[in-house]
This record gives structure tokens, C-alpha cells and sequence, in this order.
């Protein structure tokens, strides 16, 4: 059986991995298990605690440990933990759909645009939906959306081993049907080196209908593991030279970290087609579809920020939000149309040369 067989909606969701007679292999299969099945809970057996096997298997994706000589208490400890990671307020279990936003570069409206992605499924009648803010040095989800609240993800990350519905509704600040998940007010010491954000992700894969995860770049462990534990990465970006410089460098990078290239969701925000590229020629430098089109509404947007609401869905961007999050939640929507196509301008895309063909 290949790993690639293991995936979809009917693959495992319990696996037990040895880790006595090859460590070193068996925790790089970690991170490849669960990049074709990302609900699936690895449980490590172990010959004895090694601190070390354990921090990089954690780091890996392993969210319990059994150690020989296994006994009753042991299991029934493990299994109960692994229970709670499932438990709804009901005392049932879901898999939600966990769409990460990612800018490709600074200032592309990432953060408008999850905002006002957890907004939208909210507004058309999803029950349980999470807005995280997984930004821990620059995250101004709370800023834009005019909340406080004593905790942040960092408490959720400090309970992951103890995590159940009433401590995360105690982490949570709650909107109506809409939970939000804040990044810590200010910058201490350590926030830099977090690098395992997947106990936070699959919680609240098991908690929520919905999951809208806002991050501040594309770089480092801790982004990655969310995006690998992801149905859907929406790589941000707008339609000028720089920005589509760096999303082609960030789709490189989460390939070559065990990203599947279709997972990642190219969207093009503040779209105009009179300034910048367009839809074909970003398509043919990038070597990629674009998934969707923001388009450019500076009033809508900048007074909705001004006031900490969301922007209004009869906006131009509201309009064109209603279509991707409607895409992303598989529901049917009206097709974009075809644009003509624009001059490919002389010389652009040697700018683009990929290090490898795709």
C-alpha cells in the first residue's frame, strides 16, 4: 500500500508507529503521513523515554506515546486524550474543512481577506466556524476586529495535552456563531522560536465546521505545520512584479516542504486590470492556475476597517469574497469570466525562470 492510497475522506484516522528499530526513519514518516492524511492521529510506541525521540517526534506531527512495557493505564490515558481532541459541545465529533491564508509577501490584504472569509461563513448560517490569528509577532486581528481578551493561542498551546471544549471556550472570544482566536497582545520572549502549531489545528479540525487560520508569512516550522495540516492554503498576493516574485518563491518553498502544490490556492487580491498583470500572463509566468480574483475596492474595504466591521457583501468585495468562500466550501457558484488576453510585456518572463519544470 502506498502513502498516497491512504488519503481521502475514508483513509485511517488512528495510526501506531514503531519508533524502536529505525527512529530516525520512522519519525521523518510522520511528517509523510500526514501530508496525504492530516486528521490522522499518530500514536509512537517507544522502547523507553528518550526526550529527544519524543521532541522531534512531536515536532513531526505525533500527538501521543505509548512506552514499553505497556500496560492498561497507559492506554487508557492515551485514549482518553485522544478522545478529547475530537469533542465538540455536543459530545460528538467533526472534520472540518481548515483553509490557512498566506500572504506572499507584506501588505497583499491577507488579513482583510481571512477576516472577512470567517465573516462570510458565518453571515450565510455555518454553525461552527474559528478565525485564528496564528501570527505570534505581528498579528492585528485583534486590532482590525476591535476585540480583547486576557488569551491567545499561546494559553491553547500550553493546554494541548489537557484540551477540552470548556478550556478552549475559555481561550476563545466568542461572536455569535463566530469564534476567534487572538495572537498574544504583545511580543515575549520565545514567540520567535514556536514552531508546532498542529495540536491548535487539529483541535480545532474536530471542534469546528470551519477553520480560518491567518499567518504572517509563508516561512519557518511553525507556519508549515500549518499549512501541511491544511485542506486548503490560500497564497495571497496582488497583481504587481514584486508580489508574484515571492509567491512563485513561496510555492517553491511549501513544495519543498511537503505541501502538495494542490492544496496551495493562488488568490490575486486588489485585482485591476488596467495596473499590474493579468489573470493570463500570471498564469503563464507562474506556471500555475490562479484560483481567484479580488477585486480592487479601496472605499469598501478602508471604511470597513475604519469601523471594525466586515466589509458589506453587496460591495465589489464583498461580492467577489461570497464566490471564493462558496468555491472553497465546494458550494456552487457563477464561473469567473474569461479575460481576454493582455501582452505578456517583452522579456517578463525571464524574470520567472523556475528552478524546476513543473
Amino acid at each position: 500500500l502506498s502513502l498516497s492510497e491512504l488519503g481521502g475522506a475514508h483513509g485511517p484516522n488512528l495510526c501506531f508507529l514503531d519508533l524502536t528499530s529505525d527512529p530516525d526513519r520512522a519519525v521523518a514518516l510522520i511528517g509523510e503521513l500526514l501530508v496525504v492524511q492530516p486528521t490522522m492521529k499518530i500514536v509512537v510506541l517507544l522502547s523507553s523515554k528518550n526526550p529527544d525521540t519524543i521532541v522531534r517526534a512531536m515536532r513531526q506531527g505525533a500527538v501521543e506515546f505509548l512506552v514499553r512495557p505497556f500496560d492498561p493505564e497507559q492506554f487508557d490515558h492515551a485514549f482518553a486524550r485522544l478522545a478529547s481532541m475530537h469533542r465538540n459541545d455536543g459530545g460528538a465529533s467533526m472534520t472540518g474543512k481548515v483553509i490557512t491564508v498566506i500572504p506572499a509577501k507584506g501588505a497583499c490584504g491577507a488579513t482583510t481577506l481571512a477576516t472577512n472569509l470567517g465573516q462570510h461563513y458565518k453571515r450565510v448560517g455555518f454553525k461552527k466556524i474559528l478565525l485564528g490569528d496564528m501570527d505570534p509577532l505581528t498579528g492585528t486581528l485583534s486590532f482590525l476586529m476591535k476585540l480583547r481578551s486576557n488569551y491567545s493561542f499561546v494559553d491553547a498551546l500550553s493546554r494541548s495535552g489537557s484540551m477540552d471544549a470548556d478550556i478552549w471556550k475559555g481561550i476563545v472570544t466568542q461572536q455569535g456563531t463566530l469564534d476567534v482566536l487572538l495572537a498574544p497582545d504583545t511580543v515575549n520572549e520565545g514567540l520567535h522560536e514556536l514552531r508546532d502549531a498542529s495540536s491548535i489545528a487539529d483541535f480545532a479540525r474536530g471542534f469546528y465546521e470551519v477553520v480560518v487560520f491567518d499567518t504572517g508569512t509563508v516561512y519557518g516550522e511553525w507556519n508549515l505545520t500549518l499549512a501541511r495540516r491544511s485542506d486548503d492554503v490560500l497564497l495571497v498576493t496582488t497583481n504587481e512584479l514584486p508580489a508574484l516574485q515571492a509567491a512563485q518563491r513561496a510555492m517553491d518553498y511549501l513544495e519543498a516542504n511537503q505541501v502538495q502544490r494542490s492544496r496551495i490556492r493562488l488568490v490575486v487580491n486588489r485585482y485591476d486590470k488596467e495596473h499590474g498583470l493579468g489573470r493570463e500572463v500570471i498564469e503563464t509566468a507562474l506556471h500555475c492556475d490562479v484560483f481567484h480574483l479580488v477585486p480592487a475596492d479601496y472605499d469598501g474595504v478602508q471604511r470597513a476597517l475604519m469601523e471594525g466591521k466586515p466589509v458589506p457583501p453587496n460591495t465589489n468585495f464583498g461580492k467577489s469574497l461570497t464566490q471564493l468562500g462558496d468555491r472553497l466550501a465546494g458550494r456552487p457558484a457563477g464561473a469567473a469570466p474569461a479575460e481576454k488576453k493582455t501582452s505578456a510585456l517583452s522579456g517578463l518572463f525571464s524574470l520567472f525562470t523556475r528552478s524546476s519544470s513543473k
